[in-house]
């Protein structure tokens, strides 16, 4: 399982869910020449060892694990997903 980054991080991008990330799959990071181009952050679900951790570190309550997703926001876990093919 994963966790997914919903629509509450667009125009946020609140970094404190990278900082605490043990496996580092939350992109981009602020020094990434992506980071101003993406209005959120993504979780790259080939990575994620679903420690919760960026859950609670999250200000905007924008992380789910993936089977906890709001019915409304569920688009994001294929969003998450693609920005890293």
């Amino acid at each position: 399982m994963t966790r997914v980054i919903t629509s509450k991080c667009i125009g946020t991008k609140d970094t404190s869910c990278v900082d605490v990330c043990p496996v580092d799959c939350i992109h981009p990071k602020k020094d990434d020449a992506k980071f101003g181009a993406n209005t959120h952050l993504f979780i790259n679900p080939d990575e994620c060892i679903d420690c919760g951790a960026c859950e609670s570190a999250c200000p905007v309550n924008a992380i789910f694990p993936e089977d906890e997703v709001p019915a409304g926001e569920q688009q994001y876990i294929k969003i998450n997903a693609d920005y890293f093919k």
